[in-house]
């Protein structure tokens, strides 16, 4: 199998304005050896070559081991993989690296060079992270519990500590995730965030978010996008870019749990290059 049949062209690519230090990419379908349903998707139907990255998804482990180990010749970093439980504990990529099991944690930091933060998504979103300068990255697994609870902000401010500087000069952007005309949620989901809410302007952003559906009392369609970059401004950051993915109805280029239930799963990394 020739690993290079995975390229950046097989990625998403943030464009952000950092150092060149600080390299990152989101997955999607293509560029690997998976059978459908862990297939890619092309010209309206599911085909061999899918980069699924989970372990836990019922595929054939010898096909995820060669899928990670196209990623790890692409990135030429050590991947941090970690067991993802929507939660808010924020781990190092060393300490990931490291251990003989994956650690439980929503989301990695590093300062360190050739350590890639990586977090898994199929609909949730992956929130990336970096000191503009390029001295600390890391990167969060966002789904609208672990979002709820605060990984994004646990995630910066560790970050931001690692790099020296403030919080609010961290930069962030967000990767692909079901978009807000697919993400059909309860009240209690709604209730979550506005029991987190702030002042009354805060609330009433928190409130824009949540769109009730029509004929579907207590049922809303939720904007985890907006709901991000609401968490992001509280902490003051202002360079905060992506967020225009669906997953859920860009069948072509991403796995979606919530559109097709047994799928495969994309990888948000981040690292720091030893040079620019």
């Amino acid at each position: 199998m020739n690993r290079a049949e995975l390229t950046q062209a097989d990625c998403v690519v943030p464009s952000w304005q950092v150092s060149p230090r600080v390299r990152a990419l989101v997955t999607t379908r293509a560029g690997g050896v998976s059978l459908p349903p862990y297939g890619r998707f092309a010209e309206g139907v599911e085909q061999h070559g899918g980069l699924n990255l989970g372990l836990h998804t019922g595929d054939d482990p010898e096909r995820v081991a060669e899928n990670r180990a196209r990623l790890a010749a692409l990135t030429g970093a050590r991947v941090a993989w970690l067991d993802q439980v929507h939660g808010d504990a924020v781990a190092s990529a060393q300490d990931a690296v490291a251990s003989a099991q994956p650690l439980l944690a929503d989301a990695c930091v590093t300062a360190a060079t050739g350590l890639a933060c990586t977090v898994m998504v199929a609909d949730c979103l992956p929130v990336l992270l970096c000191d503009p300068a390029g001295r600390a990255v890391g990167a969060a697994h966002a789904g609208w519990r672990g979002l709820a609870a605060g990984v994004v902000e646990k995630a910066a401010e560790r970050v931001a500590q690692l790099a020296g500087i403030p919080t609010a000069s961290l930069h962030a952007w967000l990767g692909p995730a079901i978009g807000p005309r697919a993400f059909e949620v309860g009240a209690e989901v709604r209730d979550a965030f506005m029991q987190g809410a702030g002042d009354a302007r805060d609330a009433e952003a928190t409130v824009r978010a949540f769109v009730p559906r029509e004929n579907a009392p207590g049922k809303y369609w939720a904007d985890l996008y907006a709901l991000a970059r609401l968490r992001l401004a509280r902490l003051g950051l202002a360079q905060v870019g992506g967020g225009g993915a669906c997953t859920v109805t860009e069948r072509e280029r991403f796995y979606s749990f919530r559109r097709d239930g047994r799928t495969g799963r994309m990888a948000a990394l981040i690292w720091l290059a030893d040079r620019a």
